[in-house]
């Protein structure tokens, strides 16, 4: 593989001249890097301000255990494979089980249970559960919000019995009457399939779904590092070269040439993807209008845990009315234990415990001790504060994004993804076809 250097009709001299660049080495990033190839890119630039490749997907190794931010389920199946079939044999193949912690301080199945939602409630319970999703259907047909969606499909009392209302407040950092319907419809679906008279007669008749057809896998036990430099070595023999953890400076346009300035270099290249989040890349072009597009901050703690922990699935989700923290994933049920120690990550909104990360570790501990939880000897490990971990939709966000990206597309950028859409995307699975779709819009159906 060979970068140009040299002085010429497109380029000045010291320019670093590429086919294409590729901010951000993301899933995005480096799906769009290997598509980018097979349309006949020879030398590819992917620059990314973080040291790590894989965008939020990050590792921290303490100890001997190795902690997680982001999404760590993959699938066999999955069409980030087609791109990097290499990457298969790398994943640990393993059976993941959810839960929730609801407000009546149990634990059940994840996101609903007809026996301890509904069923526990007794009769009188039974009889407002119905009477309020019957009138929610009837009386409130009018959806703005990701609560009044919520409420349409399975009424006020349940939203609130469920511990649903809680955790969505939870899960968006803001309350649900404040999220725009585009993105509950989008990220909450499952409420309005789990609401349906079909389902719930399923659950009735204790009719057990078919289980999915393809394997469940996690990154490796070392971390996300090891898995997704299996991916960039392939990139690399392709013609790709990585600038990690450098600061990107300015990105300026002449005639068809990108000029991206890093810290003592310039990248150009007649083709510009985006990848990283749009206010991000609107400065960076000399646009300083900010789209105001709200984005959570995470908070992610890391324990090890010897004793009872008080419950036997895999991931845990905070539906009680109280506790900032929202989900917990038992690292240790997929990779074992390490010295007879359980390890596991807390996800924690920055803003839900005052962006602290000792505040966010004494509410968890407290809260999980008044639950029954976790008791023995409880150690937080370390900690890791990711900020833009994922867009959240207020006020209209969709229009807002739709002017950022018009600007973006004027100046000739390309830029999609989870940051570089503004798009939330809960898996590996969303951003490959999503970045396959807008470079390649006839190969979605094979993807």
């Amino acid at each position: 593989m060979t970068v140009s250097s040299a002085f010429d009709c497109h380029g000045h001299s010291g320019d670093e001249i590429f086919d294409a660049i590729v901010l951000g080495a993301g899933i995005t990033g480096l799906v769009s890097a290997s598509i980018l190839h097979d349309l006949g890119c020879r030398n590819i630039a992917v620059i990314d301000e973080f040291e790590n490749i894989g965008g939020n997907h990050i590792d921290r190794s303490i100890n001997g255990y190795t902690f997680d931010i982001g999404s760590l389920i993959f699938q066999d199946d999955s069409p980030l494979l087609n791109y990097f079939p290499e990457l298969l044999e790398h994943y640990v193949p393993i059976k993941p089980t959810w839960g929730k912690l609801t407000p009546q301080a149990f634990v059940t199945s994840y996101p609903l249970s007809i026996r301890d939602d509904i069923v526990r409630a007794g009769p009188w319970g039974i009889f407002r559960i119905v009477l309020s999703a019957a009138f929610s259907r009837v009386a409130r047909r009018r959806i703005g919000n990701a609560r009044e969606f919520a409420r349409y499909w399975i009424g006020d009392y349940l939203l609130r019995r469920s511990g649903l209302e809680s955790y969505m407040k939870r899960f968006f950092g803001v309350p649900a009457d404040w999220v725009d319907l585009e993105f509950a419809e989008k990220r909450m679906l499952w409420i309005k399939e789990h609401a349906s008279p079909r389902v719930l007669l399923r659950y009735v008749r204790r009719h057990r779904a078919p289980g999915p057809t393809n394997r469940q896998l996690a990154r490796p036990r070392e971390g996300f590092n090891a898995l997704y430099e299996v991916a960039a070595r392939t990139l690399r023999q392709r013609g790709s070269v990585f600038h990690l953890g450098e600061r990107i400076e300015s990105i300026t346009r002449r005639g068809t040439q990108f000029d991206v300035r890093t810290g003592g270099r310039r990248l150009t290249a007649q083709r510009l993807i985006s990848t990283i989040p749009i206010a991000r890349t609107l400065a960076l072009c000399g646009v300083r209008e900010d789209p105001g597009l709200a984005s959570v901050t995470l908070i992610s703690l890391y324990f090890s845990f010897d004793g009872n922990r008080g419950f036997d699935c895999s991931i845990l989700y905070n539906f009680a009315h109280d506790g900032a923290w929202k989900r917990l994933t038992m690292y240790s049920d997929f990779y074992g234990r390490v010295e007879g120690r359980e390890y596991f990550g807390v996800e924690v909104i920055a803003g839900h415990a005052n962006d602290s990360v000792t505040i966010a570790e004494q509410d968890f501990r407290a809260h999980v001790a008044k639950n029954g939880l976790f008791a023995g000897d409880l150690v937080c490990e370390g900690s890791q504060v990711v900020p833009c971990a994922y867009p959240i939709y207020t006020g209209q966000a969709h229009q807002r994004v739709s002017r950022a990206l018009a600007q973006l597309a004027d100046f000739g950028i390309e830029s999609f993804g989870r940051q570089g859409g503004f798009d939330y995307q809960p898996t590996a699975r969303v951003s490959t076809l999503n970045a396959a779709a807008h470079l390649m819009p006839t190969r979605t159906s094979d993807a």
